[in-house]
């Protein structure tokens, strides 16, 4: 077992562990540490607590010191300087006519690196800007290539449902999410509705999908032929929450719809070996929701994750499974 502390930073998503050093902290602590990245200006997450040396990356980084009024005052100047690094970096891109948009720049703690955040649609030759933003900001300049889910974490946004998206506030790695949960969830398939600011599906189509999947299973399947105490009919649409079947019945040439409770309908088939990615909750005769999903991307199979430029320890607190995508550096 180690004594460690948590510390998370400004820009990473993640807390880390380091080395307390015999010296007792508590929650919301600001501290002085040596990250990959250079000197930086920490926030403790959690006090001093033993974990078993399995979750620690060795060598453990030492805690420098707790910050002092100094500290706490240059850590606020480097945070008001991010506007003018910003301002800077976008006219060295314009100068250059790079094709790539910048997110964000900070300094480090100790000022002796510049770090510039920064999307582009593919790999840019920034040798050029790095040249003229050291001559114009001075010191090392490193650039950071991220991804759109790191641009809306680090710029912060409000998702559809008002409050601000799960990724800027509690989510320390990205849910992997796909179209096939909306499905489940019988969501209208078009990106305005599944998809995040990011341009991907919404992390939060995750966090029921394991209710969705074992409801699905217990329903019968769109159009297919079912038993109600009316009579034989044909399903015509399910409501997983309240566990209702809306059944289709056609009698003397009049088409009529009537819903049931689940444990009123019996159907053919043994519902615990269906598999439940075969369930629509909302299909309907004219297969709109198949025409609309060929428009999609399905993010299932696409690790997402942290970028490389986020990362400041291998001591995550948060253990991170995914590989990691590519950075530019």
């Amino acid at each position: 077992m180690s004594e460690v502390i948590s510390v998370k930073f400004r820009t990473a998503p993640k807390a880390y562990y380091f080395d307390p050093k015999n010296e007792v902290f508590h929650i919301g602590d600001n501290v002085i540490v040596e990250t990959i990245r250079g000197i930086e200006f920490g926030e403790v997450t959690m006090g001093n607590r033993e974990v078993p040396d399995s979750e620690i990356v060795q060598p453990l980084k030492p805690i420098q010191r707790k910050a002092n009024e100094k500290d706490v005052q240059r850590n606020i100047e480097n945070i008001e300087s991010r506007k003018w690094l910003i301002q800077k970096a976008e006219e060295k891109v314009a100068e250059c006519n790079l094709q790539m948009k910048i997110s964000d720049a900070e300094y480090t703690f100790d000022r002796k690196k510049t770090i510039v955040y920064y999307t582009a649609d593919g790999r840019v030759d920034f040798r050029e800007l790095v040249r003229r933003l050291a001559g114009a900001i001075g010191g090392r300049i490193e650039m950071r290539q991220i991804y759109e889910r790191e641009d809306i974490k680090m710029k912060g946004a409000l998702g559809t449902c008002g409050i601000p998206c799960c990724c800027t506030t509690f989510l320390s790695d990205y849910a992997k999410s796909s179209i096939k949960m909306a499905k489940n969830q019988g969501l209208a398939l078009n990106p305005s509705s599944v998809n995040g600011y990011c341009g991907k599906p919404m992390c939060c189509l995750r966090y029921e999908d394991d209710f969705y999947q074992e409801a699905n299973r217990r329903m019968p399947k769109f159009k297919s032929r079912v038993m109600t105490p009316d009579g034989e009919g044909v399903v015509s649409g399910c409501d997983v929450i309240k566990e209702k079947i809306t059944v289709r019945f056609f009698n003397d040439g009049v088409f009529t719809h009537k819903s049931y409770p689940l444990e009123e309908i019996s159907f053919q088939g043994k519902i615990q070996d269906r598999d439940p990615q075969e369930s629509n909750t909302r299909g309907c005769p004219c297969k709109c929701d198949e025409s609309k999903e060929e428009n999609l991307e399905d993010f299932s199979k696409e690790e997402l994750t942290d970028s490389e430029g986020m990362e400041l320890s291998d001591n995550s607190v948060m253990e991170d499974d995914a590989p990691e995508t590519g950075s530019e550096e």
